[in-house]
């Protein structure tokens, strides 16, 4: 017999550049982030547009004093004047600190259904979750054994990670656990009010470095995540390369997203005054910017296996393997506050898979667990939505890749994707048209011998003529948010 070797990866980047992208990330196409915190406890944040756009049209320091992240709920607090600030003062009083949710949040997780979160991953098509195991707060859903530098014991009761990833994976899913390596507000007491704070929040201090390296070290060791999923930035002085290959020397199949960058200039008094006013200008200017700057971005490291846009869609499908992350309303954490007309419909959440995955990417679909680890009714009917047309529909997602086009129209204008797996292209509607009989433009159909509607039995009616797939709906047909048709292994795209 021969012995079977996996390769071991060196502590530089140069080694783990060559960990190569494992198929089951490929071909997942969804996940599910958890947000759960202390700041599911308060739930709220104000009702404005989704943060691309708050950013786009007010700025940075708008973004900040109406951040409609629900997560970010100890910074926004204390922001004097803003919406949440006011929101806390009426509703706690002006001495209850952030910590004093403390209390409320390890009674209600302490009996929080843990299996019944996951089984909503489940029933949604999910096929990884990703749960904050530490979030900009510091506060950590496990266990931790190295004490916060500034707050002691700083964590949960109950060890979080533990007990729902024992429940995630007994559904045979994947597991993936967040951490939050740039910011850990508690640590040098920050509270970010303008655009250059973005940077100097995150600490610049050896003792937080060492900190955050045995904090993601032990939740490796100790969980062994599919997914290690770093968020803004990693403090200066880490060793990078080392800490990845320990992880991939640990979990070979585990990939690792981009948000991973260190900060390349020194931190002193010079640089700091250089960053406070280049931040000045930028929000004194931002109006006159173009709109291609406009937006949220996270730069990306040395190395990863994927990258992060949020609440982001491309229009060409991208060489790299890219994650759209963006939670199912304007915020990632729970938010009491949502109206049900900021909650994405099942509809609109079908057709958003759709359309990431022509183009190359994974949906990571956010859901806010409340103080007591409930999910609120209205983030799950879109998730359950979900699931149900994947049941029908997942051989055009699952295991896909992109096609040679990513999108195309039919002669009646409807929007198309298209998908591709060992060479059977499925082209996905993103509406139904508005006629039975249409045709598919930019599709080369000579060849095609074979097209099925997926989740009929029935024959389908189709014809090619002058290379041009011609097909005609049955008169009942399915409602369905997106109609999926298989074009079988001839079809190509016409140039």
């Amino acid at each position: 017999m021969g012995t079977r070797f996996r390769q071991m990866y060196e502590p530089t980047w140069d080694s783990v550049a060559t960990h190569p992208l494992p198929e089951w990330y490929d071909d997942a196409k969804l996940g599910v982030f958890l947000h759960w915190g202390l700041y599911s406890v308060p739930g709220w944040a104000p009702q404005v547009p989704d943060i691309q756009e708050l950013l786009r049209t007010k700025g940075p320091r708008a973004m900040l004093y109406d951040n409609p992240y629900a997560e970010w709920y100890r910074n926004s607090m204390q922001l004097e004047g803003s919406p949440t600030w006011t929101h806390h003062r009426q509703t706690y009083g002006e001495s209850f600190t952030y910590d004093d949710f403390i209390p409320a949040f390890d009674e209600g997780s302490a009996s929080a259904d843990l299996d019944g979160i996951a089984e909503l991953c489940a029933t949604a098509g999910a096929r990884y979750v990703v749960l904050t195991t530490k979030h900009h707060e510091g506060f950590t859903l496990w266990p931790a054994s190295s004490p916060h530098p500034t707050k002691g014991a700083y964590h949960a009761r109950r060890d979080i990670v533990a007990d729902l990833s024992e429940a995630v994976r007994a559904r045979e899913l994947r597991m993936g656990l967040y951490y939050s390596g740039g910011y850990d507000w508690p640590f040098n007491d920050a509270v970010m009010k303008n655009p250059a704070d973005a940077t100097l929040a995150v600490p610049d201090d050896p003792a937080y470095t060492a900190y955050a390296t045995a904090h993601v070290r032990e939740l490796i060791d100790r969980y062994r995540p599919s997914v290690l999923w770093n968020d803004i930035a990693w403090p200066a002085g880490g060793n990078l390369p080392e800490l990845f290959a320990h992880y991939y020397n640990t979990v070979a199949d585990g990939v690792i997203n981009d948000r991973w960058i260190q900060p390349s200039l020194p931190r002193n008094a010079a640089t700091e005054t250089l960053a406070r006013g280049a931040g000045h200008l930028i929000q004194t200017f931002w109006r006159a910017l173009p709109s291609s700057v406009k937006h949220l971005t996270f730069p990306s490291a040395n190395h990863y296996d994927f990258n992060t846009p949020e609440y982001a869609q491309f229009d060409e499908v991208k060489e790299k393997k890219w994650e759209s992350t963006r939670g199912v309303g304007h915020s990632f954490g729970a938010n009491r506050n949502e109206r049900p007309e900021d909650i994405v419909t099942a509809t609109g959440l079908v057709r958003l898979l759709a359309d990431i995955v022509a183009k190359n990417g994974n949906l990571l679909i956010g859901i806010g667990p409340q103080g007591n680890g409930t999910i609120p009714e209205e983030q799950q009917v879109p998730l359950r939505g979900l699931g149900d047309w994947l049941a029908t529909n997942g051989e055009a997602i699952y295991g896909t890749r992109p096609w040679d086009r990513a999108a195309a129209t039919t002669t009646e204008a409807t929007e198309v994707r298209f998908t591709q797996r060992d060479g059977e292209v499925f082209a996905l509607l993103l509406d139904t048209p508005g006629v039975r009989t249409f045709g598919l433009r930019n599709v080369d159909a000579t060849a095609v011998s074979e097209v099925r509607l997926l989740g009929i039995d029935e024959p389908l009616e189709w014809e090619v003529r002058e290379g041009t797939l011609e097909v005609t709906f049955p008169e009942r047909l399915p409602v369905s948010a997106v109609q999926v048709l298989s074009l079988g292994r001839g079809a190509r795209p016409s140039r």
